[in-house]
């Protein structure tokens, strides 16, 4: 986890230098939450399938096969409005896009709230605190799916 801020601290860092502004205090503890949350969730994910899976080959070459996937059925290269009608269904359902915009919202709009509308899928509106909580409710589902592999292996 202090590791990923850390990342997130260099790349907001540089963004900044590189001219892409800098959010304010609120809008830097509303990242660092967002990354917090996601890679919570991606950690529970990766060691569920670490306990599951019978080896490191196999865990290997599951996460080489869902990361590009992952990244490019996300908003992280384009916005949903760019994207094909289905993609825009694929990417609404992608977790990653949760994070993405909320951060990229926070960029392009000095002036943000919990009740800002950060996300438009093709089923409804998302406000930025729904973002949150969808967030906490994907590392809950994680938390919750991967306990009994925890239990067993360390029981």
């Amino acid at each position: 986890m202090s590791l990923s801020i850390i990342q997130t601290a260099v790349i907001v860092g540089a963004s900044a230098m590189l001219g892409g502004g800098l959010p304010g205090l609120a809008g830097l503890g509303a990242i660092a939450l967002i990354v917090f949350l996601i890679v919570a969730g991606v950690t529970g994910l990766s060691l569920g399938l670490a306990f599951a899976l019978p080896g490191h080959i196999e865990l290997i070459a599951v996460i080489f096969v869902t990361n590009l996937p992952l990244l490019f059925a996300s908003t992280a290269l384009a916005p949903l409005s760019f994207m094909a009608g289905w993609l825009q269904v694929v990417a609404s359902l992608n977790p990653l896009t949760y994070a993405i915009e909320p951060i990229r919202y926070i960029y392009l709009n000095g002036q943000w709230s919990l009740g800002s509308i950060v996300l438009e899928t093709p089923w409804l509106d998302i406000n930025f605190l729904g973002v949150l909580l969808l967030l906490v409710g994907f590392d809950a589902l994680i938390l919750l799916t991967i306990q009994p592999l925890l239990r067993r292996r360390f029981a």
